[in-house]
């Protein structure tokens, strides 16, 4: 674990730090037994004076976060669905596809790529967790495993050539040398190609507080201004934008090696973060003030909820999750076991807080007074599977965004 000393996007030395979550366990460090040893590591940010990228301060090796993986795209409703909208965006965006092929950079099991398949084009995925590149495989998404760069694009050239589509979801804010990733995605894309760049963004993480969803894989909350600042560096240009419901609200980026073609949306986007002062050092030092405020209003509610009923059982042992329960204190005296639908985190317990994780089935019953929905990004989707599927009635707690919440929601 290493301590940035300067900026990861313009190399700032004048970083400023403004929000400490304490020391954590790895987000996705579930333990087979409790009798394993656990690490943990400072997890905080900083923000930059000079490009205003919002980072963390402290950089764990890639090997250890990625190269076996826990989460699966596919196991979620929410981006299974998504996955062919962004299909069909992509395809109403590009010309003579059929002669190129589709790369996915950090591309899971696939499911990204899948609709490409079945539309009869051709793809290739890359990601560094073999486990998950196993799966992809086997769904017949062709998936290189490799961590992504400059030598890691040379290889794909030589192989493959440049692609016409190039795609990377939810992996930008993951990377350590962002240099070396964007020159590697500038030097995959055709000339007249797309790149199309999704991330969690900004805006949202301020202004409905997701600080559960820093933890040390994610080492940079990007701005319009901030990733905008690293992709002319790479002489790519942003020319429009659309929205994705993926990790409680991320933006799509659509990017070309040429100007002249922008949207006026992209403006738009750069001029709302100028009019709540999205970029300044104050904004963010106020969502920091906002977090230990929620911290313990969720405490509270947890505590008056559990002292009448005992512990309540979660849903969904996400990796954001991790950074929510080790934060405030909420153990095993609050929440005694969470269900999840992804099977390779069945048995397991949750990192430094020690819940066991089972599937749903097991978990989920009628006589349980209480669910904490965990992963409170997919609200909707677990809702809906704990009254249809499970018939359940009773509270749910909902921790984020903004002020925690309690619903109420009856079973069929």
């Amino acid at each position: 674990m290493k301590k940035i000393t300067e900026c990861r996007i313009c190399r700032s030395r004048n970083i400023v730090e403004f929000l400490d979550l304490g020391e954590q366990p790895f987000a996705n460090s579930l333990l087979k037994s409790l009798d394993e040893p656990e690490f943990f590591y400072p997890l905080s940010l900083s923000w930059c004076p000079d490009c205003h990228l919002v980072q963390l301060n402290h950089t764990a090796e890639p090997t250890d976060l990625f190269s076996n993986y826990v989460w699966v795209t596919s196991t979620s409703r929410t981006a299974r669905e998504h996955s062919e909208v962004f299909y069909n965006e992509i395809l109403s965006r590009t010309k003579n596809l059929e002669k190129s092929y589709v790369l996915e950079i950090a591309s899971n099991d696939g499911t990204f790529l899948l609709p490409f398949v079945k539309g009869g084009f051709n793809v290739l995925g890359v990601d560094p967790a073999k486990n998950i590149v196993d799966i992809a495989t086997a769904n017949g998404v062709p998936t290189k495993c490799k961590f992504f760069g400059v030598k890691a694009a040379e290889e794909i050239i030589e192989e493959f050539g440049q692609a016409n589509v190039v795609i990377a979801r939810n992996v930008l804010p993951h990377v350590a040398n962002l240099h070396d990733f964007v020159k590697g995605l500038h030097m995959c894309l055709q000339e007249e190609g797309l790149l199309v760049i999704e991330f969690h963004y900004a805006m949202k993480i301020y202004k409905e507080l997701h600080y559960d969803s820093i933890y040390h894989e994610h080492l940079c909350y990007f701005t319009m201004e901030s990733i905008e600042r690293l992709l002319k560096q790479f002489n790519l240009f942003v020319t429009d934008i659309n929205e994705s419901p993926i990790s409680g609200g991320s933006l799509i980026l659509y990017i070309k090696k040429k100007t002249g073609s922008e949207l006026p949306v992209v403006r738009s986007y750069r001029d709302s973060e100028k009019k709540i002062k999205l970029n300044e050092l104050r904004s963010w030092q106020n969502f920091a003030e906002r977090v230990f405020s929620h911290r313990e209003e969720l405490l509270k509610i947890l505590t008056d909820i559990t002292d009448k009923t005992g512990p309540v059982v979660g849903y969904g042992a996400s990796a954001r999750s991790s950074t929510l329960l080790n934060f405030c204190g909420i153990d095993t005296r609050f929440i005694s076991r969470i269900a999840d639908q992804n099977p390779l985190k069945h048995k397991y317990y949750t990192a430094a807080t020690h819940m066991p994780i089972d599937s749903p089935e097991n978990v989920i019953n009628k006589n349980i007074d209480c669910v904490f929905i965990l992963a409170w990004n997919f609200t909707e989707e677990i809702i809906d599977i704990l009254r249809n599927r499970f018939g359940y009635s009773g509270k749910c707690i909902i921790p984020l965004p903004n002020n925690p919440k309690i619903k109420y929601i009856e079973g069929n």
